[in-house]
């Protein structure tokens, strides 16, 4: 009997976690209470386990320095950056503006609001990387103004609830850089891998959006003209956005030669700033040339972008590491809430204090993870995982689709932090046995994770949208209209259509890896290198005025000493041969002197 609870030990561990889970421990203690209590049981089974168990006493003092390693790790500092940087943004007011800007320019066309939340929800996940940050601050705005001109419960509460996941797989997402340190690769290959997917996924998004407004178009009416505030005139906007792209290609045009593949780079971000600093004095010296929408749009969305461009494109480029990038960003941001007028001490503080708490999370449950993979580790249960999984019929794809299936089912009541903490490191080894890409592997793993968050009941989403919608009726502060609260089974069926769009997804990035490959550059077929050796120009003949070589010379090289073995006696060497170093030393008892 002892024997076979010895031999079946790494499921019984996990079986075990899942109990503790069940009961509602907290991830981090139920992880370290689960690692110290097996470990002890294990070193005491370990005699009867014929070499499968090699826990020993001696290892738990390798914790500390293993516990040094989780707290040093600096790729994870990038993840208090981020956070601090999103809520910064949050309380500055940006979302605010982009949502109500975006919002009348898209007013006029049936689905324009919920457009405008696809938009600013990407806009969001591209500067803070936050999922809660984007769904409150777009729950708050956004869902009253949606309710007050006619919007149907369910697409208002789903498109703000999975615009807000888009912080899940756009990069800067805390996601991927858990998913990268996990998965041992870099943070800056995993940004680039998942933007494509994230971009196509925006993309979806708003083809429901529209299919919506076409088929069903009484759920996403257009604003009324009396709510479109800034009025008309997008023909100037769109003369500002040519007159843009025109400057930029005359740039990267005349700097070409000296910047060489940098050169967009630069153009993009004179004509950017031309056109910003254009709109600033055609405000503030009444010149007039813009309307009203296109000088609020232009000075509304530049701020982001350069915000954007400064953390990504920094990373992207290789000039910044994603910790740096993640530090320019908090500096960044608190710029921007500066220039707003925003950046008050009570901001600070509450960011402050929302990012200790976030990196508490995360450190805590690293250590809990740490301690518990030790003694999984410890009675080979990373083997037990690797043999279950590769043995999936199917090859790759049986692999991927068990490996997301039990995601998708974790992700129903587990935290993404717990799930990459515990559930990534044990996939590594048999990803590796099957040859799948790991970068591919966790791109796959975010959109899934993404997808947690949007399923009930445990859904972070749904609980964020739930935490701002009004519960029970009240009086609309424009139209004094009374509006019912918004009940909760409408955010879940709301949810619903965006959940199978993200399962989609998946698939899509599973079977067109190239989604996601094209991180490592162009591929070269190994067939089409030419490698060629150039000739070599004969050598002269001997010296001696002859075709044969000198005495002691070799063939083409005159008077070549003569190689062979040393002199070592009093024998004077030949012609031509290097003389002897005036013999060999005696090797003898050293001479003491008295």
């Amino acid at each position: 009997m002892i024997e076979i609870i010895a031999h079946n030990m790494a499921p019984i561990i996990f079986l075990s976690l899942v109990v503790f889970l069940l009961y509602g421990y907290p991830v981090s203690f139920a992880l370290a209470a689960n690692g110290l209590i097996f470990f002890v049981i294990g070193v005491w089974l370990a005699p009867y386990s014929n070499g499968e168990i090699t826990l020993d006493w001696p290892l738990l003092g390798t914790m500390p320095q293993r516990l040094w390693g989780v707290l040093s790790n600096e790729t994870l500092l990038a993840i208090p950056f981020f956070t601090f940087m999103g809520i910064i943004l949050e309380r500055s007011g940006m979302a605010e503006d982009l949502l109500d800007t975006i919002g009348q320019l898209f007013g006029p066309i049936r689905g324009g609001l919920a457009f405008a939340v696809v938009l600013v929800g990407a806009l969001l996940a591209a500067t803070t990387g936050v999922v809660a940050a984007s769904v409150i601050a777009m729950g708050l705005i956004s869902l009253p103004i949606m309710l007050r001109y006619g919007y149907d419960r369910r697409t208002a509460t789903g498109v703000i609830a999975a615009s807000g996941t888009l912080a899940q797989i756009i990069p800067p997402s805390l996601v991927l850089i858990v998913l990268a340190d996990q998965l041992g690769r870099s943070v800056g290959d995993m940004y680039r891998g998942a933007l494509i997917p994230g971009l196509i996924l925006t993309g979806a998004y708003l083809g429901y959006v529209c299919m919506v407004a076409i088929f069903q178009p009484h759920k996403v009416p257009a604003l009324p003209p009396e709510a479109r505030t800034l009025g008309g005139g997008v023909t100037s906007l769109l003369v500002a956005l040519a007159a843009g792209v025109g400057i930029g290609y005359a740039a990267h045009y005349f700097w070409y030669d000296a910047w060489g593949a940098n050169a967009d780079v630069l153009g993009a971000t004179i004509g950017t700033l031309v056109v910003y600093f254009y709109a600033l004095a055609d405000r503030f010296m009444a010149i007039n040339l813009l309307s009203r929408l296109a000088q609020q749009v232009i000075m509304v969305l530049i701020p982001p972008l350069a915000l954007i461009f400064l953390v990504l494109g920094t990373i992207f480029i290789g000039l910044a590491t994603p910790t740096e990038g993640g530090a320019m960003g908090a500096v960044g941001a608190m710029i921007l809430a500066w220039a707003k007028g925003r950046f008050k001490f009570p901001v600070l503080q509450s960011a402050l204090i929302a990012t200790t708490r976030l990196s508490a999370f995360v450190m805590f449950v690293l250590i809990g993870a740490r301690m518990f993979s030790l003694t999984f580790y410890g009675v080979n249960g990373h083997i037990w995982v690797e043999e279950l999984l590769t043995a999936v019929p199917g090859g790759q794809y049986g692999f991927l689709l068990v490996v997301n299936l039990i995601i998708f089912v974790l992700g129903f009541f587990l935290d993404f932090f717990e799930i990459a903490f515990v559930l990534i490191p044990l996939l590594i080894a048999p990803a590796q046995t099957l040859g799948i890409d790991l970068i591919w592997l966790g791109v796959i793993v975010g959109v899934n994770l993404q997808t947690s968050f949007l399923t009930p009941p445990f859904g972070f989403a749904l609980f964020y949208l739930r935490s701002v919608a009004a519960k029970v009726p009240y009086l609309d502060k424009v139209t004094g209209k009374k509006m019912d609260g918004i009940k909760t089974g409408e955010i879940y069926k709301g949810a619903i259509p965006f959940i199978i769009i993200q399962v989609v997804m998946i698939f899509a990035v599973v079977f067109f890896p190239q989604m996601v490959m094209h991180y490592k550059g162009p591929v070269i077929d190994p067939s089409t290198i030419e490698i060629r050796v150039p000739t070599l120009t004969p050598l002269a003949p001997g010296t001696n005025g002859g075709a044969t070589p000198a005495p002691g010379g070799l063939p083409g090289l005159p008077g070549a000493p003569k190689l062979g073995a040393p002199n070592l006696g009093g024998t004077p060497p030949a012609e031509g041969a290097a003389p002897a170093p005036g013999g060999l030393p005696k090797l003898g008892a050293p001479v003491i002197n008295p």
